[in-house]
């Protein structure tokens, strides 16, 4: 080094007396090291992603840090080990926008390819101002002639579902324009002024389809403009209006089951934005929780996939249904599940606004089934979770450059796009349960032979299944280290004969001479943990031949993302180490660059 050098480096902060400059030799050996780091990353970079749901490796780093932060706050409370009602339900639904389809064939056709994907629901809007169209109690359309009866698109719709044997989740909101002095001024989605006329209009819906539908859902987004008008968003408004809705719901039909209005993930706090945990606080607090069955939420990834496991108030990703559950479980409502309304990620190609964010068609595709199985495994408290969306009726969303054009599974004109595909294999994989306590009426368990529901209040969800015929069996697959099987204990019970596995395995006594009511048997002992195909038999006993299976329990370690392994979090280390020193290397050139302007002026 030359006098110059040697006197500009006593100059420098951060040097040692001779002179020597650290902080440049140090970052160049960690910027090696992280270039050999580099070539080996792309495993952990697939187990960044099932941790992060990023793709790329820096916003994966990023993700990391945001997961330790995650772990300085309180532990949610998601109470996930009980029965849940209309949680061991088909999960797979999708939406749907028949009331738009002019063509009773193209209806039946949606529906057709709708059941052809594996979707189970079908969740359609039957807009108030679609029905009640020109005056209260005015179910006559006369918008065009011939005139008829408002209903008579929507007596399709019902039938075409029947016809398929799938299920209607109807959304009812929309309201006309004469519920409102103002009309559409106010905002062609804004609350009537006389929530009555609403409650009214439910009562003669869920009147027309008693029998024949069953799940109701009160609003959409209520919480976010501009689904409450040009107006401020208004929690307590919305519970009174739930409140008379499902009050003349449940007097049209006692069998109904009402689902709240779907609220959308947001982080702001008013006036036509509110945070959906603010908004469903505040719900709870004004008496919400009678008058809903069913708590609904939107379920977009938005910018990251559906593997991303930060959980954060501030942050719209795919883990919300967790915050929202924590909120349910400290109001007293962990016996109801939640149902996702819409979830999917966007296809917006370039020159339209990535409003939802972006990403190709493949992407969407895995990213779909991801979610699902995510869903499935690890939060056995949601029930169905509906895809946004099938098709629409043309291409005018299209044409207007809207992102939302872009959540499609199938183009206006019928044709299949990858996430279709995809959706369509996975759904007709065989239907298994994972980790929790079912009912007996899981999707997944197959009744063979002569089996009977019997209703009863004291069963766990007010039913079980009786069998007194030798031979009948129950079929299920669960993922897990074991099952349970709750029992409905009697004295003259027969066996169950158990096979796992394919394997035989020796018969379990049910009978019991302990007064109880309830009794659980281990049907597997302890397994490795993964897929087991169980199949339980009934055989005559000395005791009698009969059996009431009353629910289930699948046992295991609560699933989540793989475990780091030592070379990963060595990896990680290092990375971050080398963040940290590039930090540092900024902050020193900054302090030092006066004295490295002159050094550089001197040569």
């Amino acid at each position: 080094m030359s006098k110059v050098d040697t006197r500009l480096g006593h100059e420098l902060k951060g040097s040692d007396e001779g002179g020597t400059i650290h902080a440049p030799l140090f970052f160049s050996l960690l910027t090696l090291l992280f270039l050999l780091l580099w070539i080996g990353r792309a495993p952990l970079q697939n187990v960044l992603f099932s941790y992060t749901g990023e793709e790329r490796f820096l916003p994966q780093i990023k993700a990391v840090t945001d997961l330790v932060a995650d772990q300085l706050r309180p532990p949610l409370r998601l109470d996930d080990n009980r029965f849940i009602p209309y949680a061991d339900v088909n999960p797979f639904g999708v939406n749907v926008f028949l009331e738009q389809e002019v063509e009773p064939e193209k209806r039946e056709q949606v529906v057709r390819m709708a059941k052809e994907a594996g979707f189970h629901w079908l969740r359609q809007e039957f807009p108030w101002e679609d029905i009640e169209i020109h005056g209260k109690g005015d179910f006559e359309d006369r918008r065009n002639k011939p005139y008829r009866s408002a209903w008579e698109k929507y007596d399709h719709i019902v039938s075409l579902v029947e016809k398929y044997d799938m299920e209607l989740i109807v959304r009812l909101s929309n309201p006309p324009a004469w519920s409102r002095a103002q009309g559409n001024a106010i905002g062609p989605y804004a609350p009537p002024d006389n929530f009555q006329d609403f409650a009214d209009f439910v009562y003669a819906v869920v009147s027309r389809y008693r029998g024949r539908v069953r799940f109701y859902q009160i609003w959409n987004e209520p919480n976010i403009y501009p689904e409450w008008g040009e107006q401020p968003v208004n929690p307590e408004a919305y519970t009174e209006l739930l409140k008379l809705a499902a009050t003349a719901a449940r007097q049209a039909d006692p069998n109904v089951v009402i689902i709240s209005g779907a609220l959308a993930a947001n982080i702001e706090y008013g006036p036509r934005n509110m945070s959906d945990l603010v908004f469903l606080e505040r719900m709870y607090r004004a008496g919400a929780a009678p008058y809903f069955d069913i708590m609904a939420m939107q379920g977009y990834g938005l910018w990251s996939g559906p593997t991303d496991h930060r959980v954060n108030p501030r942050v719209t990703n795919f883990s919300r249904p967790m915050l929202i559950r924590d909120i349910m479980v400290r109001y007293g409502d962990a016996n109801k599940p939640i149902w996702i309304s819409e979830m999917n990620w966007n296809t917006a190609p370039e020159g339209v606004e990535p409003r939802y964010g972006r990403v190709d068609e493949e992407t969407q595709a895995r990213y779909l089934v991801l979610a699902y199985e995510r869903i499935r495994k690890e939060w056995p408290w949601i029930g169905v979770a509906n895809v946004w969306y099938l098709k629409r009726p043309d291409d005018r969303w299209e044409q207007e450059k809207k992102p939302e054009a872009y959540f499609r599974l199938l183009t206006p004109d019928f044709k299949p796009l990858p996430v279709y595909e995809a959706i369509k294999a996975y759904t007709h994989q065989s239907p298994y349960m994972a980790r929790g306590r079912h009912d007996q009426s899981h999707w997944a368990v197959e009744w063979v032979g002569e089996w009977r529901e019997v209703r009863d209040p004291r069963a766990i969800m007010g039913s079980y299944m009786e069998s007194t015929t030798p031979g009948a069996k129950v079929r299920l697959r669960f993922l897990g280290t074991s099952l349970d099987v709750y029992l409905v204990a009697r004295p003259e019970g027969g066996r169950l004969s158990l096979k796992v596995d394919g394997v035989q395995l020796q018969a379990v006594p049910v009978s019991t001479e302990v007064p109880m009511y309830r009794r659980i048997i281990h049907a597997t002992g302890p397994l490795p943990y993964g897929m087991h195909d169980v199949e339980l038999t009934l055989v005559a006993g000395p005791d009698g031949q009969s059996v009431r299976i009353d629910g289930f329990a699948v046992n295991g370690p609560r699933p989540g993302p793989p475990r780091f392994t030592w070379p990963d979090v060595l990896f990680l280390a290092s990375v971050l180490l080398i963040l940290t020193a590039g930090r540092r290397l900024r902050e020193w050139r900054e302090e030092n660059k006066q004295v490295l302007d002159r050094g550089a002026a001197s040569r």
